[in-house]
């Protein structure tokens, strides 16, 4: 199968498509998508100091409580994950849970935001 070929495939399918994909490539791999982010975004110049100082700025996103409306929050973090809602419900089962990593404040602050308005307790670390 070519390049081409390939890339053409992936434009067709759905997000549900992409998501099983990705979780298929991770396991046969042994890689982590996430994991690769944070190599592409520290690339540039000589600015090694000003790279450390952005990667202590950044947060976890850490759900300790699901709280009474377990449901609507497994949805939700279907929404900020892009998870299935099974990979969801367990990351809600199993707490404490980290939802995201390496977040900018600011995000994580509008992403925990969302989730109390459910009623499910998120901390930052």
């Amino acid at each position: 199968m070519q390049t081409e070929e390939i890339i053409e495939s992936v434009e067709n399918m759905t997000v549900k498509e992409l998501t099983e994909l990705v979780e298929a490539i991770e396991e046969r791999f042994d890689v982590s998508a996430q994991a690769a982010a944070p190599v592409a975004v520290a690339g540039g110049g000589g600015n090694g100091g000003a790279a450390e100082e952005e990667e202590d700025q950044t947060v976890d996103l850490v759900l300790t409580n699901a709280g009474q409306k377990k449901i609507q929050v497994i949805k939700k973090l279907k929404e900020i994950t892009g998870q299935g809602l099974k990979d969801c419900k367990a990351l809600v089962d199993d707490l404490p849970s980290t939802i995201q990593e390496g977040l900018e404040e600011e995000e994580a602050d509008d992403l925990r935001g969302e989730l109390e308005e459910l009623g499910a307790e998120v901390e930052l670390r």
